[in-house]
């Protein structure tokens, strides 16, 4: 059973319509498809039928149907789960310079999905890369929260009021050393994004799933914040409707992973450092771990 099935629990009842030629197909219960029709639009998905019991027709019939799942409930069961790794403000006091990402969840035919941007080939750091909306906390930011909120208005026209925050995630730190943080909201499955053409060229939707049973993924060599040599994910993502390819890697493809991971808990295709059986207390130890490191090297240098 793939991550997305056992998430939403088995799929009893009438058989579904047959599912168009799949791009992202995991084992049972979910076949999705290629992207739809619209630019930018999340692969499709379509639901298998589980096989039919064998047996006397009398016990076949007496099977009862259950219903697909609702989008209230695949919805309800992610913010119970993203509720309870919710760290709130507990990282605020570190002495780093602040950044949030929203980490913005939408419903796609059924699958949660991710939405994602490409920045501006204008941009001085990071020109073309894929990433969450986001940026640097100023002033006016009452918390990680307002800023993500904020930059998620200036980069993709997200109004703060279309989005159901839901929590703030382990932190990580960027390889400026901001202490940057994962804010989770809920957007309107219909949400039609407006991109700045200063900061964002495209933005796509992605399956969650498929950071955790991706077609293509590769584990890069690199140095971290605090100069020791680590391992970051780096996935492919073949948008074959629109014809594109998108890399995301970094810390982008590390926040997304831990998001599929939290919502799904489920061990992923490739390796990962988190005790599943004590996700919270093993990412925020890893996190703390980075910051000691970090903290130690930075008093070393002076």
């Amino acid at each position: 059973m793939g991550p997305a099935a056992a998430f939403l629990g088995p799929l009893q009842g009438k058989a579904a319509p047959r599912a168009f030629s799949a791009a992202y197909r995991p084992r049972w219960g979910l076949l999705i498809s290629a992207p739809g029709r619209a630019e930018g639009r999340a692969a499709a998905v379509a639901f298998r039928a589980p096989p039919r019991p064998r047996g006397p027709p009398t016990a076949r019939g007496a099977a009862a149907l259950v219903p697909f799942p609702s989008r209230e409930s695949i919805k309800g069961k992610a913010k119970l789960r993203l509720r309870e790794c919710d760290v709130g403000d507990k990282f605020s006091h570190l002495p780093l310079r602040k950044a949030s990402v929203l980490l913005p969840l939408l419903l796609r035919d059924g699958a949660l999905c991710l939405l994602l941007t490409v920045r501006s080939m204008q941009m001085r750091r990071s020109p073309g890369e894929v990433c969450f909306p986001g940026g640097k906390r100023e002033e006016m930011d009452k918390d990680e929260i307002d800023t993500a909120l904020r930059e998620a208005k200036e980069e993709v026209g997200l109004q703060p009021e279309k989005v159901e925050v839901i929590c703030r995630l382990v932190p990580g730190i960027d390889k400026m050393n901001h202490l940057v943080t994962p804010v989770v909201g809920f957007i309107e499955d219909t949400f039609q994004a407006s991109p700045n053409p200063d900061e964002v060229s495209d933005v796509f939707v992605v399956p969650l799933e498929y950071f955790i049973k991706p077609l293509n993924y590769v584990a890069l060599p690199y140095k971290n914040s605090s100069g020791y040599l680590s391992w970051m994910h780096c996935f492919t993502y073949d948008d074959h409707e629109r014809k594109k390819s998108f890399k995301i890697w970094g810390l982008t493809a590390h926040f997304a992973v831990f998001l599929a991971i939290v919502i799904f808990r489920t061990k992923p295709t490739f390796e990962v450092h988190y005790d599943l059986d004590n996700l919270i207390t093993s990412a925020e130890n890893g996190f703390m771990n980075l910051y000691a490191s970090i903290n130690e090297r930075n008093k070393s240098s002076l």
